[in-house]
């Protein structure tokens, strides 16, 4: 065949994968109000927004497990499982009387749409923030500066939120609605924003003593007493709460930090199964001591390998 006789290669523009896109979402849409709908699947259409909200939380985990391993096939597995998430909401919000909150996942995107625009005047400029719903004058021209966007954005989303009661507190503007890990981080970042905090994070060790004096004294109650349990929380909330301001005071997110030692404890927990020979249940606590601590030294040295290698 002649090389100009050649069939031309397939041009997929911006526009066909945008319309691809769309048309698979429209078949997600379509395949959850069918789980749902008369001869569905029964345990979809038992689910309410009660019953799924574990899911969520799970899902959205799984997704920051996908991303710290670095495992990007799994990682669209999972973010569709998010995504399934987002659509059962709509689908049972889309089933609700119109006077129960009723809302559907066009609803969703809309909303998010001019929230987008919105926010981005540097964007999609001035004039379609403001039809959009945006009714601050900020500097369109950040110059592309990160920090100019962010202030922006806050200043935007400050205008956004309703006019402040009498019985508004400061700390509202924290959402609840997050891990509480995170949560008491923000708490006492917005708290520290009047001045009450510590002054610096050496305060926070004496603070942490003085907590886990307080749970040695809540743990100590006699174990049929009626509030000790609640004692014992409510002191260990405590414990947790400067333990994450501490981590807020020395730059370190308590969260991530957290994933990281779960993490750590996994590998090494893997290494002393290996080295075992036998089931871990079988050892005594000593044995296992010795285990774990050669499994912390042998981890060091395989990141000093790596270390090295990097370096070299």
């Amino acid at each position: 065949m002649p090389e100009n006789d050649a069939p031309a290669a397939e041009v997929v523009t911006e526009a066909d994968a945008y319309r691809e896109a769309a048309g698979a979402f429209a078949d997600s849409v379509a395949i959850m109000a069918r789980l749902r709908g008369p001869g569905g699947c029964p345990w979809d259409r038992e689910q309410n927004f009660d019953t799924i909200r574990k899911y969520t939380l799970e899902e959205t985990y799984e997704v920051l497990d996908a991303i710290e391993r670095r495992d990007w096939p799994h990682l669209t597995e999972e973010l569709g499982d998010l995504l399934l998430q987002v659509l059962f909401y709509a689908q049972m919000a889309s089933e609700m009387a119109p006077g129960d909150g009723r809302f559907e996942i066009t609803d969703v995107l809309e909303t998010l749409n001019r929230k987008l625009i919105r926010r981005h005047p540097h964007v999609f400029g001035e004039a379609a923030s403001a039809a959009a719903g945006n009714r601050v004058r900020v500097d369109a021209n950040v110059d592309g500066s990160a920090a100019r966007v962010l202030a922006n954005w806050e200043q935007i989303k400050q205008a956004e939120k309703k006019k402040s009661t009498v019985d508004e507190s400061l700390l509202d503007q924290v959402q609840r609605a997050q891990p509480a890990l995170a949560e008491a981080a923000k708490l006492g970042s917005k708290a520290a924003k009047i001045r009450f905090d510590w002054t610096n994070w050496r305060d926070l060790l004496v603070k942490l003593e003085e907590e886990t004096g307080e749970l040695v004294q809540a743990a100590d109650l006699p174990a049929d007493a009626a509030h000790r349990h609640g004692e014992i929380e409510g002191e260990l909330g405590d414990l947790l709460f400067t333990v994450v301001n501490l981590g807020r005071h020395l730059g370190v997110d308590a969260e991530m930090a957290l994933r990281g030692t779960n993490a750590r404890f996994r590998q090494r927990f893997r290494l002393m199964e290996q080295a075992a020979g036998r089931p871990l249940n079988e050892l005594e606590p000593a044995e296992l001591e010795v285990l774990w601590v050669a499994a912390k030294d042998k981890l060091k040295q395989m990141d000093g390998t790596a270390m090295a290698g990097v370096k070299g």
